[in-house]
């Protein structure tokens, strides 16, 4: 798949609060202009959650003033090289993208759904960050002009299954 300008990237999770966020702005980074990246959420919460925008900001120094949640709606007439659904929900009622783009899910937990006090609230989602980064360093180093279409969609679906985490908080 080869590609002069920019590849086309959106992130789904239901809520496009936080696991979806996460990715759109961590392949900012990691992708180094090759990506242009977009999230969504099927029934969006309207705001990013505090605490991944703290680990946006703490652990990979981004600029993430304009985060926002935002629904799938918004996208639907867009077309894109790749649509990744970070939850199964998401998954399950995914919907049809024009230009037929390259679909994968990598399931993550929800850290908006972990309870515990603060600090292994924030603990957690470093973890499901951490996790989101090492699929997106993978996606990255795929040799995109040297895989037909096919390849590239087999590698990039994957990527999913690597690098599960429970939804207990380890020590980092």
């Amino acid at each position: 798949m080869k590609s002069l300008k920019p590849f086309k990237i959106l992130f789904l999770c239901t809520g496009n609060s936080a696991r979806s966020i996460f990715a759109e702005y961590i392949i900012k980074r990691l992708g180094r202009g090759r990506f242009d990246s977009y999230s969504a959420g099927a029934s969006p919460k309207g705001v990013v959650h505090p605490m991944a925008l703290r680990v946006l900001h703490e652990l990979y120094r981004l600029d993430i003033t304009d985060a926002r949640s935002k629904s799938w709606d918004e996208f639907k007439n867009s077309e894109f090289d790749f649509v990744i659904t970070l939850c199964d929900s998401a998954k399950e009622s995914c919907p049809v993208w024009p230009v037929q783009p390259i679909i994968a899910h990598w399931s993550s937990p929800d850290p908006s759904a972990f309870e515990g006090n603060d600090e292994d609230k924030h603990r957690f989602f470093t973890q499901v960050a951490l996790q989101i980064q090492r699929r997106l360093d993978l996606l990255c180093s795929l040799p995109f002009d040297k895989l037909t279409n096919l390849n590239l969609a087999k590698a990039t679906k994957e990527i999913g299954q690597r690098e599960r985490i429970e939804t207990t908080v380890t020590t980092l």
